[in-house]
Parts: structure tokens; sequence; C-alpha cells
């Protein structure tokens, strides 16, 4: 049921955290992989690391920020792998500013990526979906922040709560053709871009305390749902926004 061999993901900011998570899963259940992301060196990394898992994997420079990069790396992925099966936008920015001084060049920082990003990528890969036929499967990366307040990080949660409503739309649409999209709601994830949260001992202890799962999540607590999404498991399931967060926001 989770077999996804000769199935082609794409996932936007895969060569760290949790998208190297979603990645790591798909690659373990037979899937070829194309990587986006903006450092080079990770991408070579992560590409390498992926690899090992009997695979094809190729990582692309891409700003998703960016339309004309989107438009182009979307392009190269499919002269390198023929189609994209399935597209985790999961690439995302976000920083800690009190919101009485959050400038607009900060805040539009945040929602040019994580909100018109997803987007731009959303799109140019549906179009490939629609025009090749068959369906597909569309994922974004959300946030816990978009259905819960989030001190100084105004900017994030809101792009982030965008981005669910921009997804339930999409898969309205989109159902026609076969295409299911959703959205990935993950907790208090271990990441080098959380890692200043982890060595804050106090927060830390305090969201170990507050999660009825005891612990923050790893990036490989990630894989199962990506794998899911990915397959013709999840073929009847659209629209959604999936918690992956141990209980924290149950509780």
């Amino acid at each position: 049921m989770f077999d996804l061999t000769g199935h082609v993901a794409l996932v936007t900011g895969g060569n760290s955290g949790i998208g190297l998570g979603f990645a790591r899963g798909l690659a373990k259940a037979g899937a070829d992989i194309a990587l986006w992301g903006r450092d080079e060196a990770k991408n070579h990394a992560a590409a390498e690391d992926l690899a090992k898992l009997g695979t094809r994997v190729q990582a692309f420079r891409c700003d998703v920020a960016d339309e004309q990069s989107v438009i182009a790396q979307t392009a190269a992925v499919l002269e390198r792998f023929g189609r994209i099966d399935s597209c985790f936008a999961n690439a995302g920015y976000g920083f800690a500013r009190s919101f009485l001084k959050t400038t607009l060049d900060e805040w539009n920082a945040v929602v040019s990526v994580n909100l018109t990003g997803v987007f731009l990528t959303l799109r140019e890969v549906a179009k490939h979906m629609v025009e090749r036929g068959g369906g597909g499967k569309l994922v974004a990366t959300s946030s816990i922040g978009s259905i819960h307040g989030m001190r100084r990080q105004e900017g994030y949660s809101a792009s982030k709560g965008g981005l669910n409503a921009l997804v339930r739309s999409i898969a309205v649409e989109l159902a026609h053709y076969n295409i299911q999209a959703n959205c990935v709601l993950p907790g208090w994830i271990e990441t080098p871009a959380t890692q200043p949260l982890v060595d804050y001992k106090r927060l830390y202890d305090t969201i170990v305390h507050r999660t009825p799962a005891n612990r923050w999540g790893q990036p490989d607590d990630l894989e199962g749902v990506a794998v899911y999404l990915a397959s013709e498991a999840s073929r009847f399931h659209t629209g959604d926004t999936l918690i992956v967060d141990g209980g924290y926001v149950c509780f």
C-alpha cells in the first residue's frame, strides 16, 4: 500500500530539518527525490545522504520566492525525472520580533516565502499534473502556529494560516483532476531552524512538559505522514490539516 517505487517526489526546503525528514521517508519507500534549496553545500550533502537509500536523487538550487526560479526549476526537475507525482512545499522562513517593531520589509520577507512561495510552487507543479493526467499529491508544510497565537511571530503565524486556506481551496478546485492537497502542521520539532529554542533550556523544558508525548519532535517523526500523503492510500483524503505535534495542541 505504501510502496512508492517509480514515484517522483519534489521536496522544497528539503536539504535539512523537516523537509529532509519528508524526503528520507519518501526515499525509504522507494520514491525518487528532487530537492530544492538555496544553499548549494547543504543541497549536495542532503542529496548524497539520501542517495544511500538506493533511489535517484538530485538537488536543484531554487528560491521559491522568485517566480522565474520556480518556473525554471520545475522544468529542470521534469527534464531530469520526466514527471512529478507529489510535491512537498516545505520551504519556510521566520524570525522573532515584537509586532510593534516589525517592518513592512520583514513582514513581506516572511510572506514571500511561506505563502507566495508555496503558491508559486504548487501552481507550477499542478500545471504539470493536470497536463499529464493521472492525478497527484500536493502537500504544504504549515504549523501549529497557524491555529494558535505566536507571540513575536505574527507574520509567520499569519502566513501559515493563509497557507491552510490556500491548500483547502486548491483541494476543492483540483479534486476533479484526482489531485489531493493537504497541509501538515508540525509541532515543536528539533531542527537547525529551531536550535536557538532548543538551546534555551527553560523554554525547551516548558514545551516538553506541555507536550503529552513528553518530548520535542524529530524530523524522522514526519517520515510516515509524508509516505502516506504521497501514496495511493490517501487518494480520498484531501483539504485537510494533519497535526503532527505529540499532542501539544489538544492538551
